[in-house]
């Protein structure tokens, strides 16, 4: 039986409506604001939730059909058993969220897409159940679509993976109001993408990852990562910072990341390796292993603004001048209670190169406040009108022979205990307290306007 618009109003009005304001109000006002497409059901092939027998062939003759005539497939509330399905150019799919269920069987069952326009999935549930699916660890995932122009996936929810999460290479679209958890690798990878948009979901308890937004090549990408909770990252694999971090962009030039709250990852909030053009801002990170925030290796250009930290090693790293990693501006941050890690860090923003540091606030900083420069790799650094309290050092800067200038300037230092404003040589402190003596005697930097206290 196919179900005309007529039909699905009268009968299907209250389904509607619970299934919008389950998507929650963005989601509910883009569907108001659309004209209703024709409906067809599983149930028309002789899908039936709740049973043990694996449907895989009907499903996939349920989905090519409904791709074909431009109607949307409707799953009613149940658990399907199923293996790897295929969607098709212009698939619709959905469900009622947290009840339609997809368990997948093991093996490399998934549901998957590939050179692919216009798809759209929305309220459905899909549960590895631990063991699906197989393959390579960047691309395998419950959800993965390889070169899908248009993919909308909208309030589903994806669980209990042994790899990924959700996949998408080279992939235009959005993910949003979605749940990822329970996987064993990464939440959601995207690589490649063009025009993608990731926002409004929680990602949570993944084994190595939350998301990563990646490229085969440095190259513009412009993903937009807003309004995301993350929490609960592991660094299963171990390393030193490849995993256990809540979203990591390599590679991908102009991306923005915003508005997302970030918490209990056992490495960094935020991390953006040889990431150019890239904007962190407004973000709230609490409970992290090591660095908060990090802009590394070969960048040029980020912009880390209006962001909270509340406990980690470092609040902001901006560093490896020595890559290539140049150009940044810290404003407006508020970073406090940080920690040392194996008697290391302990420090509120570390900066290198070619970079703007003001109106920040640093409090409990056991490593210092704010640190410019190591060794060698420094130059051109700005460090004004920020307010740096309980640290050990306020602000290091450093005057080795080689080491380029640095301004620092109308900063407020209070309560530290080993001086307000410090030369440096890589970790030691030289001279004296710069901020209550004279600078003159070093060739680099220039220091006046402060106060400590």
């Amino acid at each position: 039986m196919i179900l005309n618009r007529r039909q699905m109003m009268a009968g299907g009005l209250g389904m509607s409506a619970g299934l919008a304001a389950a998507a929650g109000p963005r989601v509910a006002s883009a569907r108001a604001s659309s004209p209703a497409a024709a409906v067809r059901s599983v149930a028309d092939y002789g899908i039936r939730p709740d049973t043990d027998a694996d449907q895989t062939s009907r499903f996939q003759t349920a989905i090519d059909d409904a791709a074909k005539s431009g109607q949307v497939l409707h799953l009613p509330a149940g658990a399907y058993r199923v293996g790897a399905l295929q969607l098709r150019s212009n698939s619709q799919i959905s469900g009622v969220p947290g009840l339609s269920l997809l368990k997948f069987s093991p093996g490399n069952a998934a549901l998957t897409a590939t050179k692919a326009n216009n798809i759209h999935l929305t309220g459905l549930v899909l549960d590895g159940s631990g063991n699906a699916p197989a393959g390579d660890s960047n691309v395998s995932a419950l959800l993965s679509a390889n070169h899908v122009s248009g993919i909308a996936i909208t309030a589903c929810k994806i669980t209990s993976s042994r790899t990924n999460g959700i996949s998408l290479n080279a992939c235009s679209g959005q993910i949003s109001d979605s749940e990822v958890e329970n996987v064993a690798l990464t939440g959601v990878f995207c690589n490649d993408s063009a025009g993608l948009d990731v926002s409004h979901n929680h990602v949570h308890n993944c084994g190595n990852n939350g998301i990563q937004i990646w490229r085969s090549s440095a190259g513009e990408d412009g993903t937009i990562v807003a309004h995301n909770r993350i929490d609960g990252i592991r660094a299963a694999l171990g390393g030193s910072g490849q995993y256990g971090n809540g979203i990591n962009v390599f590679r991908a030039n102009s991306v923005q990341v915003t508005g997302n709250r970030i918490t209990d990852c056992d490495f960094t909030a935020i991390r953006g390796n040889a990431a150019s053009n890239f904007q962190v801002i407004g973000n709230s990170c609490a409970r992290l292993g090591e660095v908060a925030i990090y802009a590394e290796f070969g960048f040029e250009g980020t912009i880390i603004a209006n962001n909270l930290v509340d406990k980690a090693a470092t609040g902001i790293s901006i560093t490896n001048f020595n890559e290539g990693g140049r150009m940044a501006v810290a404003q407006g941050n508020l970073i406090r209670n940080l920690f040392l890690r194996k008697g290391e860090r302990g420090v509120g923003i570390a900066v290198e190169a070619d970079a703007m540091v003001t109106g920040n606030l640093v409090e409990g900083a056991p490593g210092g406040g704010i640190m410019i420069g190591w060794g060698k790799y420094q130059r051109d650094v700005n460090v004004t009108a920020n307010l740096i309290r309980e640290a050990r050092i306020g602000i290091g800067v450093s005057t080795t022979p080689e080491a380029g200038y640095a301004y620092i300037t109308n900063n407020m230092i209070s309560v530290t205990s080993d001086g307000g404003v410090r030369a440096m040589d890589h970790a030691k402190p030289l001279g004296p307290d710069l901020a209550k003596n004279s600078s003159e005697s070093f060739r680099n930097i220039a220091v006046f306007g402060n106060v400590s206290l």
